[in-house]
């Protein structure tokens, strides 16, 4: 009973990190000529206010309950981060599993394009959750508020 529930796991953890994987690879895809610089919580706010056209008073005040917003947040996440970092080194070690096994599908030319492709997401991503290579799942980062 105990294996069968391991497997069911790892095969869920399988199915999460591929499915990441797909939808990071669509979006970069479809929506590849954005901005770079018009990400993050800073670069929101700012789009905000200026969309919005708020005065100054009004962005110290959505700003500060986006502040309020993230402490809620990291409050929520602080109990269960111990469980989702252990889930998150185990999806790393299934994208790695997932990883090699279409590397052996791969003539040298697309391993090392498939490489470059991982190495970029990765940075990527670790761009977007400050420093974070971890694979750690979505979550309030630590650092500044998000949006």
């Amino acid at each position: 009973m105990q294996r069968t529930k391991g497997y069911a796991l790892m095969f869920l953890l399988g199915a999460f990190v591929t499915g990441g994987a797909l939808g990071f690879t669509a979006s970069r895809v479809i929506g590849g000529g954005h901005d770079r610089e018009m990400r993050g919580p800073r670069a929101y706010r700012q789009r905000m206010a200026e969309e919005l056209n708020l005065t100054p008073r009004q962005q110290a005040s959505v700003d500060s309950l986006i502040e309020q917003k993230h402490r809620q947040i990291v409050a929520l996440y602080k109990p269960v981060k111990p469980q989702l970092d252990s889930i998150a080194i185990l999806a790393r070690v299934v994208s790695d599993s997932t990883h090699a096994q279409i590397k052996r599908l791969l003539n040298p030319e697309q391993q090392t394009k498939l490489d470059k492709m991982r190495a970029a997401a990765r940075h990527d991503l670790a761009e977007r959750r400050g420093g974070d290579t971890l694979g750690r799942p979505p979550g309030p980062p630590p650092g500044s508020p998000p949006y």
